[in-house]
């Protein structure tokens, strides 16, 4: 059993450039998915129909259309008239399909702080865009900071689909090391431990941070 499991001590190195890049790709992904999300949240909250069918029917279409399919149309529409190669794709792909989540994640955290506040601050003389500025924003940011990390474990976990473009990812590391070794028991659940791992430490990283912010507001 034990020469069973030798394949991934041999392979380490490439089990850790897979994780680094799989972590890469996914911050990436989530930095650039962050202010589109907040574009769109913001306009489905819009009082004019048209922006706010516009970020409406993208959050729709990009919810209802799987990934996998979003990142094959990217990576052989898009990329190749950008020239833009499978690890910008990917990136692309997971935070065009990520801003959809982050703008329904905005639009609550915005709606969760009372309409007396915008009206007090209309009220006191500011416009709408310095009241959402200065008064409706910052509090809703508070709130949304622990959907918005938990979005990047998420993130993480859809990385996995990545592997279809080409990208050498910690998922397509483990298929060519499958093909060649041809020990795919001990190799698929070593990376389903090395994601767990991966997850579950950022999960508990966000629970104690959430913990402590909320002690903070109190």
């Amino acid at each position: 059993m034990g020469t069973n499991w030798n394949v991934i001590s041999q392979n380490l190195d490439l089990f850790i450039e897979g994780v680094i890049l799989t972590l890469q790709i996914s911050a990436l992904a989530l930095v650039i998915s962050i202010p589109i999300g907040i574009l769109l949240g913001l306009c489905r909250i819009s009082r004019n129909k048209i922006v706010s069918f516009i970020a409406t029917a993208y959050i729709e279409v990009m919810r209802g259309v799987p990934l996998l399919v979003l990142l094959f149309w990217i990576f052989f529409v898009l990329g190749r008239s950008l020239s833009l190669g499978p690890y910008w794709s990917a990136v692309l792909g997971l935070a065009f399909f990520s801003a959809a989540f982050v703008a329904e994640i905005i639009r609550a955290g915005i709606q969760s702080v009372p309409r007396g506040q915008m009206e007090a601050a209309r009220s006191s003389g500011m416009s709408y865009i310095q009241a959402m500025k200065l008064i409706i924003l910052p509090q809703a940011f508070r709130k949304v900071l622990p959907p918005l990390a938990s979005q990047f474990i998420i993130l993480i976990k859809d990385s996995s689909l990545v592997s279809v473009i080409s990208v050498v990812d910690l998922t397509l590391i483990t298929k060519n090391l499958v093909a060649t070794t041809f020990r795919p028991l001990e190799i698929w659940t070593f990376v389903a431990l090395l994601y767990f791992v991966i997850t579950f430490s950022l999960s508990r990283f966000i629970g104690y941070f959430e913990k402590k912010f909320m002690k903070n507001e109190y």
